[in-house]
């Protein structure tokens, strides 16, 4: 059976390959769509010949509908996993009793496969390589370390306890970046709304009356007019352009680099994505090193999950010095990015042999910090988001009521 190799671009924008195999292109695509891979390239191993990437995937809005593998979803696969090897349920029948818990289609096929693998001889690691959509390779990595080490239960309980710990903390991210934002919108949206529908008649009240407006009412009436223009149209796509201009220019390594390099310099968000990449480097590092993982290929695949590509190109490039026999402490303090607080302790755990430690109590510091700044960022931001709503409220009132008093002195 022919063999086929299909290139992808992974959630940090690297490109991966994939191999399968396939009695033709059409059953390597559709192979490619059960696993939930969007190929950019589908080529054939045998002849090395290109085949052409379909334009359009006629089934690609089914994948839509499917409900993605989250990380609590992993997390709770390499929970229940460790808790059957651990009691000595052979790792077949473990799978086949996970797979018929799982809601998500597409983690339940990727279980299915993965129990026909195992079946044919193959270790769990290699099979989950197939499913890249759900098992990313820091995940590959500790369960091929902890099956190489015999101790797969205790590496998938670390695995869980790190995928819990960063959803956390992705959670906590979210919710400081996400209030504000959805807030401001809402605010956006009362003014427009005010605007379009309650100024024009207001409007034509003050015209009939023949009052003088003042120059504030006078703005907020042409907004008004140009709100409900054809121009406004041609503002919002033109904002809508923009918009994607920049998401496909952020999907370019020398525009994320930008982008994120001007996020790290925001006050206190740039500092909480900081804290938050050191959180994540630390406890990743901490559960690859007591799972056995070689620290070139650990720092390997940090760089491969930090979400923040400056901070990702620092541990890249401290890579290539910890080969040189460098040590990462120094490598990364050249970089000045991490912390000095981390990077000093990550050098006690180096020179004392108890970096697993160090580097755990680092994330656990960290982690109590990004809490702080999430309460302190919350704390600032409802005040600033009431005022903001307050202010707009108060805008559109003064615009309509100050013609009033040019109406009062007439009637006098």
């Amino acid at each position: 059976m022919p063999t086929f190799t299909a290139t992808y671009s992974s959630k940090s924008g690297q490109q991966r390959e994939i191999k399968l195999e396939a009695e033709n292109p059409a059953a390597a695509r559709r192979v490619l769509r059960r696993r939930g891979v969007t190929y950019t390239t589908l080529s054939r191993s045998r002849s090395g010949s290109p085949i052409a990437v379909k334009p359009r995937d006629p089934e690609g809005w089914k994948r839509w509908l499917e409900k993605p593998v989250t990380i609590s979803d992993k997390a709770v696969f390499a929970n229940k996993l460790a808790a059957m090897v651990n009691a000595g349920v052979p790792i077949l029948r473990s799978l086949d009793m996970i797979q018929k818990q799982q809601k998500p289609p597409l983690f339940r096929r990727a279980l299915l496969s993965m129990i026909q693998d195992v079946n044919q001889g193959e270790n769990l690691a290699n099979s989950m390589r197939n499913w890249p959509r759900v098992f990313d390779n820091l995940t590959i990595a500790m369960v091929e370390a902890g099956e190489a080490g015999g101790v797969l239960d205790e590496t998938l309980r670390r695995l869980a306890l790190l995928l819990e710990q960063n959803s956390k903390l992705r959670n906590q991210v979210k919710a400081a970046l996400g209030y504000p934002i959805t807030v401001f919108l809402v605010a956006i949206l009362v003014f427009v709304g005010m605007t379009i529908f309650l100024i024009p008649s207001f409007a034509s009240t003050f015209k009939t009356l023949n009052a003088e407006l003042p120059a504030f009412t006078i703005f907020m009436v042409s907004l008004s007019d140009f709100l409900r223009s054809p121009g406004a149209l041609l503002l919002i796509a033109a904002l809508i352009l923009v918009f994607v201009l920049l998401a496909r220019y952020y999907q370019t390594p020398f525009g994320r680099r930008q982008i994120d390099g001007l996020i790290l310099k925001l006050p206190l968000f740039g500092d909480l994505i900081q804290k938050t990449v050191t959180a994540q480097f630390c406890r990743t590092l901490a559960s690859l090193s007591k799972a056995g993982v070689p620290i070139l290929m650990a720092l390997d695949l940090l760089f491969e999950t930090t979400s923040n590509s400056v901070m990702s190109d620092a541990i890249k490039a401290s890579r290539q010095d910890v080969s040189e026999g460098i040590p990462l402490s120094t490598a990364l303090g050249t970089k000045n990015l991490f912390p000095e607080l981390a990077i000093s302790m990550l050098g006690v755990g180096e020179e004392t042999g108890n970096m697993d430690a160090m580097l755990s109590k680092v994330a656990d510091f960290y982690e109590d910090e990004i809490s702080a700044t999430v309460k302190l960022l919350t704390s600032l931001i409802e005040p600033a988001m009431i005022i903001l709503v307050g202010g707009i409220v108060a805008a559109i009132l003064l615009a309509m009521y100050l013609p009033m008093f040019s109406v009062f002195e007439k009637i006098r």
